[in-house]
């Protein structure tokens, strides 16, 4: 019997064996087609049966992620593969954390709409979310993945999201730190010890941040490097928590080591391009004094600058230190490679879809055939910035070869056409609204146009003007405009219209001087109140005026709506008296001053200090409508504008006493402000600002106001925006108070 059974099983297998695959078909399968699947089997039709690639082709099919499962069915030599598709994820959503923030589903989650449902991608996510939450330093944060069968067959996925609590230092100690003052760590640690009432604005909450805990010992030790002590040593910070509130006690173990000072500066050159007396001019380590890492990552850069304005571009400054232990000295070396000399072949323009490439090639300052230079690239980016046409710029280094290079610039066009509504409320002259179509760059062409209305209960302002900053494309530069205002004060109102016309020269990258002629017509229109006779104090005839204007400027800025680095100053003189009525002398100063505080703060923070004086001379006649004024916008905010004057009071026919401003002969105001990102996605910033401003006729003393407060900047689609909250400083009885005001289309 056992005999016959095993003959029996050797027949089945010679038989299963000897079967021929007569067809190949395929069930339920979606993401992959036939002629594919076909293709990554080990056997096709006409092939002898074989168990082993056939589970092989099973595993090959499950393994590309489309399937939740895979099998197979043999009739007779007659193949059919069946598969069961996974689920499409139809909807993710998040709750409890960033529920709404697109930018977190994409970098964060990863899980897009339309991609197969997958255990270990979802698992994935959850991790990412909780690591996320963790950067904010936030820990127990818990994540649930919910998921919902919809009738299309489809899966809605919900990621539940629990949010942690963040840990409070409410101890910070430092082992070791005897040399240096601990308390000089704040400036440049992530996780600071809370202070007394932490929650003010500049003051330590005591977050702790988990993303900078194993990069606070490296700035500390920097730090330390700062003041010569190159063996300071820092350990990983020891972290206690009391889960039960969340608060932490942190400890730092510092061995500082001595303090080295430098014996010598060495400069060598492999190949010698220049004098190493010019290097050492650029080097600000001196000798004797204590090492300073910061100096000596300075020098190393203005070294690799000053090479490379000389077209070595692809120039190598390694820098060396070699300590002394027995005197506590150190020896820095400059180790320079030059390389070759490297020449632009040739400059590429893109993303310009409606600026013309002359337009930017003019601001450039390397062309085809040029020797390369790093500081001719650094100030034609900023040239760019500062045109005012783009959102942003780059320039692309694209190496050839070691002695070749083309230039790529990138721009991403910015709206300069627009219609600009502005406009403010006062105490005074009730609700301003200001109006303008004004494109910057019309047809791309660089040219400058607009029309402006400005109108309130007591202003009217309407202009026309056109300019071009580069007459044929030259250094010069060309403007014509006309005018007519009008402004009412308590019981009189000016009249003015006017034309000017003037011309510009560009002198060098940063500097431009401007010639212009104006003449307007100005008239009164008085109140039936006013007694002509006792009005002493100021002239109300109508009058003409005719001047000339001379200024001069300068702007190394690295862009004209938002700089983060760089200053202005202009400089202008105006005198009237050629053949009309008027006779006086204007000076106006303007000055700027931008600074970014990402590299201090690691966030994109400006700070900003604007001033400027204006001083009027009367040669003859000075007119109350040509004197100065100050407040609102541009001087000090808090206060309405113009509002801010020398008064005079004088008695009307009635015996009523009237308090008229007059204007000042001289003026100084000056803002600072600090810029802070607000929502970086939609280009919204907050800024604080501090003003005050002085002005009066024989004297600054006369009057001195200020204000302060809060605003929020804007790119939006149809141009820069500002919406400012303020409050007066100093506040005197009969002062015209403003809370707020907005403009659009303005540089902030």
């Amino acid at each position: 019997m056992k005999i016959f059974l095993a003959a029996l099983l050797t027949l089945i297998t010679i038989n299963s064996y000897a079967q021929t695959i007569s067809d190949i078909n395929y069930n339920g399968m979606v993401h992959i087609s036939e002629s594919v699947a076909l293709r990554m089997l080990d056997f096709e039709v006409g092939d002898k049966l074989d168990d082993e690639l056939i589970n092989k082709a099973v595993k090959k099919y499950f393994e590309q992620g489309y399937f939740d499962d895979v099998w197979i069915e043999n009739k007779d030599g007659n193949l059919t593969f069946f598969f069961k598709e996974k689920p499409i994820i139809s909807k993710v959503e998040l709750k409890g954390w960033k529920e709404n923030d697109d930018e977190i589903k994409s970098s964060v989650v990863q899980i897009k709409k339309g991609s197969l449902y997958d255990e270990k991608k979802l698992e994935a996510a959850k991790k990412r979310i909780i690591e996320a939450i963790s950067q904010d330093g936030k820990i127990d944060s818990v994540v649930e993945i919910e998921k919902e069968y919809l009738d299309n067959g489809s899966i809605k996925v919900v990621f539940i999201v629990n949010e942690g609590e963040k840990i409070i230092i409410d101890k910070l100690d430092y082992s070791g730190a005897i040399k240096l003052e601990s308390d000089l760590f704040n400036e440049v640690i992530a996780n600071k010890e809370r202070q007394f009432m932490g929650w003010l604005w500049g003051r330590d909450d005591g977050k702790m941040k988990l993303a900078d805990l194993e990069y606070d010992p490296l700035r500390i030790r920097d730090f330390y490097m700062q003041y010569g002590y190159l063996d300071a040593k820092v350990n990983e910070p020891f972290v206690r928590v009391n889960f039960d509130h969340y608060t932490a006690d942190m400890s730092y173990q510092i061995e500082e080591g001595v303090a080295y000072n430098i014996s010598s500066i060495s400069i060598v050159q492999v190949d010698k391009v220049i004098d190493d007396a010019a290097i050492k001019e650029v080097i600000s380590l001196v000798p004797g004094e204590a090492f300073n890492i910061k100096t000596f990552r300075e020098d190393a850069q203005k070294i690799k600058t000053l090479i490379a304005d000389l077209s070595y571009a692809f120039v190598q400054v390694i820098p060396d230190l070699r300590k002394n232990k027995e005197d506590n000295t150190v020896e820095v070396v400059f180790k320079i490679t030059p390389g070759d000399k490297v020449r632009i072949r040739n400059v590429v323009i893109s993303g310009n879809n409606r600026t013309l490439d002359r337009i930017i090639r003019r601001e450039l300052y390397l062309g085809p055939g040029d020797m390369y230079s790093f500081t001719d690239l650094k100030d034609s980016r900023n040239s760019l910035g500062r045109l005012g046409f783009f959102d942003g710029n780059t320039i692309e280094e694209k190496r050839i070869d070691n002695q070749t290079m083309d230039l790529v610039v990138k721009v991403k066009e910015a709206p300069t056409g627009n219609i600009q509504v502005g406009g403010g409320y006062g105490s005074y002259g009730g609700l301003l609204v200001s109006l303008s179509v004004n494109d910057r760059n019309v047809w791309g062409s660089g040219i400058n146009v607009g029309v402006q209305a400005e109108k309130s209960e007591r202003t009217q302002n309407y202009s026309f003007n056109i300019s071009n900053p580069r007459l044929n494309d030259s250094d010069f530069s060309g403007n014509f405009s006309i005018f007519k205002s009008m402004y009412e004060y308590n019981d009189y109102t000016v009249y003015t219209d006017g034309v000017s016309v003037g011309t510009g020269h560009r002198f060098s990258r940063h500097i431009s001087g401007y010639l212009g002629y104006s003449y307007s017509s100005n008239s009164y229109k008085l109140a039936d109140t006013i007694d002509l006779s006792t009005s002493t104090y100021y002239n109300f005839e109508d009058y003409g005026k005719s001047s000339v204007t001379v200024s001069s400027s300068f702007d190394d800025t690295d862009d004209f709506y938002l700089p983060r680095e760089g200053a202005t100053l202009s400089q202008s003189f105006e005198k009237s008296g050629l053949g009309a009525d008027s006779s006086f002398l204007k000076s106006r100063t303007v000055f700027g001053k931008y600074y970014g505080l990402e590299d201090y703060l690691g966030f994109d923070a400006i700070a900003r200090y604007k001033a400027r004086y204006n001083f009027a001379a009367d040669t003859g006649y000075l007119p109350i409508a040509e004197k100065f004024y100050m407040g609102g916008l541009g001087s000090v905010r808090g206060y309405e504008s113009y509002s801010l004057s020398p008064t005079v009071i004088q008695t009307d026919l009635n015996g009523n006493k009237t308090t008229r401003r007059i204007g000042g002969e001289q003026t100084f105001s000056n803002n600072l402000e600090l810029s802070l990102p607000l929502v970086p996605k939609a280009k919204m910033r907050l800024v604080a600002f501090l003003d005050w401003g002085f002005i009066g006729d024989d004297s600054l003393r006369e009057i001195s106001r200020g204000g302060y407060g809060m605003g929020l900047e804007w790119f939006s689609p149809v141009g820069p925006i500002q919406l400012m909250f303020a409050n007066p400083l100093n506040e005197q009885s009969g002062d015209r108070v403003a809370h707020f005001e907005f403009t659009m289309g303005q540089r902030f």
